[in-house]
């Protein structure tokens, strides 16, 4: 049987932001600390980013069968050698992770630079494998590149060190811990 079919990323992304709003609306009905003024406006700005990155990378979906399957072989579509192709294709990358780099340490006031550099890494690399995956069995031909996960990672490092050098100054410095720190609790 011949089919493709195109999954598009509302299907699956305006879902998951509806029940993001649902559990906001609930804990901040109930006072959960975290979840009003500056931590909440952290939080959905966090999931409108990770939205936006979903949104990139994977969708939308299409799923072919049949006919229309991409009959290219998996391995073909991953590129393991670094910097082969390194052109100024790496900079949207960069860019899409840079606000990474920078929320990871508002949601974590205590992370260190290589851990956020490592969370950037890991998720970037988790991007890259589910795309692979996606190829596997959808024959959507997505490419697998190592570049990704480098201009990845450098995006969230400078994301990072945008973030450091921000808080440096008093005044960013004051209006930043507002909105990482969490909401006092009620005595």
């Amino acid at each position: 049987m011949d089919f493709q079919f195109k999954i598009p990323a509302v299907a699956a992304l305006g879902p998951a932001l509806l029940v993001f709003a649902l559990v906001a609306l609930v804990r901040h009905r109930r006072d959960a600390p975290g979840w009003r003024g500056g931590p909440l406006l952290l939080r959905s700005a966090t999931a409108l980013y990770a939205t936006a990155v979903l949104s990139l990378t994977f969708f939308p979906l299409w799923i072919y069968g049949g006919a229309y399957r991409n009959e290219t072989e998996w391995i073909g579509q991953i590129q393991p050698i670094p910097l082969l192709t390194a052109d100024i294709t790496m900079v949207p990358n960069v860019i899409m992770f840079l606000p990474l780099g920078f929320l990871l340490p508002l949601l974590r006031p205590r992370i260190s630079r290589g851990r956020t550099v490592l969370a950037c890494a890991l998720i970037s690399l988790a991007i890259e494998v589910t795309q692979l995956l996606q190829f596997i069995a959808f024959a959507n031909g997505r490419a697998v590149d190592i570049n990704d996960l480098i201009a990845n990672t450098l995006g969230g490092l400078l994301g990072y060190m945008t973030l450091r050098a921000a808080q440096r100054a008093a005044t960013t410095r004051a209006a930043l811990e507002r909105v990482s720190s969490p909401a006092p609790t009620a005595s």
